[in-house]
């Protein structure tokens, strides 16, 4: 992609993939997850999920899998509200660079 992209969009795209997972789900299916969509490397994730768990948006617990831990990411309350304000103004936000691209501003 060659639109950069700002942290506040990371932290929605993590929570966007985190919040499909009624369970949770673990760091490296939320890396692949994201790189779906977007570009972005594992280095640059990890931070995203920290700061995520910090500002208590998800929760992180330990799952025994093929005999090692696995860290797994669950969103809280606060995150589901997190993410819905996200949503809305990403759809207020892609709208009007949407008609900006279609020929003008409507307001």
């Amino acid at each position: 992609m060659v639109f950069n992209t700002g942290a506040a969009l990371l932290d929605a795209i993590v929570l966007a993939v985190v919040s499909h997972e009624s369970e949770g789900t673990y760091g490296y299916k939320i890396t692949q997850d994201v790189r779906s969509a977007i570009n972005v490397s594992e280095s640059t994730l990890y931070p995203v999920l920290r700061r995520l768990q910090k500002d208590e948006c998800l929760e992180v617990y330990d799952r025994q899998y093929d005999g090692r831990n696995r860290r797994y990411y669950k969103v809280t309350e606060k995150g589901m509200a997190q993410l819905n304000l996200y949503q809305v103004e990403w759809k207020n936000y892609s709208r009007k660079i949407q008609e900006i691209f279609e020929g003008g501003v409507t307001g």
